[in-house]
């Protein structure tokens, strides 16, 4: 009885989540967001302009994550300018953004980038490119990343795993029973 509870538990976990997703997406779409293929946005804060942004596929957004398409510092000068600062964001395909992270206006982001969690991204990034900091800034090629992703020690491979065997895998590679 335990086994097909764990097995519901996990089909249901899936199929939440993929609803999740695909829900969270069109809510994104309905409000102006270009959002590609296969992405997993978990952020709805989109600024107010969110018809300026547009995201590739298989992006990967993580939690906390702001995009924000204008500039309020303009508020400074009333009467002197008469207007709003505003602007675009680009993130291309197969982007990851970790947590907190905060995507200013005028910015491309490149396919095939890390953004480390809690960067402030402002400027023009090419593919391929690890970008951390405030302000951001490339830190090296994604393709060193992934050589020490594979040299690490904590490197754990959960890929295709349920999460009762991905907690499995992890406890046993930490000595934790």
């Amino acid at each position: 009885m335990g086994f097909i509870k764990n097995i519901w538990d996990s089909v249901y976990k899936l199929i939440m989540l993929k609803a999740s997703y695909e829900r969270r997406n069109n809510y994104l779409r309905k409000q102006g967001v270009r959002i590609g293929r296969g992405c997993r946005i978990l952020t709805v804060s989109f600024s107010t302009e969110p018809y300026l942004v547009e995201i590739g596929d298989g992006a990967r957004i993580s939690t906390g994550t702001l995009f924000i398409t204008h500039d309020g510092s303009v508020n400074c000068f009333p009467g002197d300018v008469d207007g709003g600062i505003f602007g675009k964001i680009k993130v291309g395909n197969n982007v990851f953004i970790g947590n907190n992270s905060i995507i200013l206006l005028n910015t491309t982001i490149g396919d095939n980038c890390i953004i480390g969690a809690g960067s402030v991204v402002r400027g023009q990034f090419p593919d391929d490119s690890v970008i951390v900091g405030n302000p951001a800034k490339v830190l090296m090629k994604t393709s060193v990343q992934k050589m020490l992703f594979n040299m690490s020690p904590g490197l754990v491979k959960t890929n295709n795993t349920t999460t009762a065997q991905k907690d499995a895998l992890v406890k046993k590679h930490f000595g934790i029973e």
